[in-house]
């Protein structure tokens, strides 16, 4: 822990000194809530986001706060180990190219519905999800755009390995809007202190929409897994097509925007993590950096001060927006075709996910070694962006 910040009503335990203005303001309006348990953690890789910064925990008492999980419900990471060894560079672009036939990137969906086998049960009880579960049948499988990524990797173990990162796609978000506009209006009948601004509407656990938001969340959940789960497939296809079978591991999954009910300081809370991963001791996870970066499989040391938490990744030093006005193109395809990556920068746009729009990971990870101990640093080989 770097720092903590004592002036509210609860406190804010950081775990940088980097960390842009809005995003201290948002964790202080956290610390105040009347539903707030025990104190706000901040990991390494925190940024401004939407009421609350990506990169906190959250954990309350008698409330459930959709925009404290976020709109893109689920996301997460996945990561398998291969027993493969090396792949050359132009087998890495044929591999790559058939990815890209099988994994429909940024806004694509699949011309057709997927197998429905693949989808989580107990759509029908769910009102939205199943009002956009045909749409949902399309989209299992494929990536979204923004920081969504498929990557292969190189271990220090010496090992090929395979990380995906995505999410709900349209019906996490769908689930998320709706939800947080029920507790928007529930906060205003009631004269909540909580208000509209503070984009942190609440939603009583006692009232139908609180049951009904948690029993869609963890659909939205478990379709984030499925997702992954079908391109983690579609990669292994895309392997196989180019350079025979090979064996793997089995996957590793952590999602970093969810709530769940867990037990800290001797009480059962709702702990809400936007923008972190659960690392309790010894679980198992994975902590990106960027396409440029390496990025790490970590296992957790169960810190409380935490709520047994780390950084869900590198995270943001630059607005999407500001990287694509500031950061240089070639510059930063520069950067990338030095260390050899096959990479996704190709035009201004694409600066939004360029490497030095992001925080320095080294120091990432240094910021939050009482919180995850690396078992194996993998560098970028190459990467699919949407």
């Amino acid at each position: 822990m770097k720092q903590v910040i004592s002036t509210e009503r609860l406190p804010i335990k950081m775990w940088l000194t980097d960390i842009e203005n809005g995003a201290v303001e948002q964790a202080k309006a956290l610390a105040n809530l009347p539903f707030a348990f025990k104190h706000i953690s901040i990991m390494p890789d925190c940024h401004q986001g939407y009421g609350m910064p990506i990169g906190s925990i959250l954990a309350t008492k008698g409330v459930v706060v959709p925009n404290a999980v976020g709109v893109d419900i689920g996301c997460g990471m996945c990561a398998m180990k291969t027993n493969i060894q090396e792949i050359d560079k132009t087998t890495l672009k044929q591999v790559m190219g058939t990815a890209r036939t099988l994994i429909p990137l940024g806004f694509n969906w699949h011309d057709k519905d997927q197998d429905e086998r693949l989808m989580p049960a107990g759509k029908d009880d769910l009102q939205i999800v199943a009002r956009n579960y045909p749409k949902a049948l399309k989209q299992i499988g494929t990536l979204g755009g923004g920081n969504h990524f498929v990557e292969i990797q190189k271990g220090s173990d010496g090992f090929i390995w395979i990380m995906i990162h995505s999410g709900s796609r349209n019906l996490g978000y769908s689930v998320a809007k709706y939800y947080n506009d029920k507790a928007i209006e529930l906060n205003q009948r009631y004269h909540s202190v909580v208000t509209k601004k503070m984009e942190l509407a609440f939603l009583p656990l006692e009232t139908p929409e609180a049951s009904d938001y948690l029993a869609e969340m963890q659909y939205c959940i478990d379709f984030a897994l499925a997702n992954r789960k079908l391109m983690m497939t579609r990669m292994i296809e895309a392997l196989q097509i180019n350079i025979g079978d090979f064996a793997h591991d089995e996957i590793i999954n952590k999602s970093h925007n969810f709530a769940d009910w867990e037990n800290h300081f001797g009480e059962n809370v709702l702990v809400h993590r936007k923008g972190a991963t659960r690392a309790r001791a010894g679980e198992l996870g994975m902590i990106p950096g960027s396409q440029g970066t390496a990025s790490y499989i970590v296992r957790g040391m169960g810190n409380p001060d935490s709520f047994h938490s780390c950084s869900h990744g590198a995270g943001r030093k630059m607005g999407r927006k500001q990287a694509q006005r500031e950061l240089d193109l070639q510059s930063e395809i520069d950067l990338l075709n030095a260390q050899g990556v096959i990479h996704s920068i190709r035009n201004i746009k694409d600066l939004d996910e360029a490497t030095s729009a992001y925080k320095d990971i080294d120091v990432v990870m240094e910021n939050q070694k009482d919180l995850a101990e690396i078992v194996v640093e993998l560098k970028p080989l190459a990467v699919l962006k949407g």
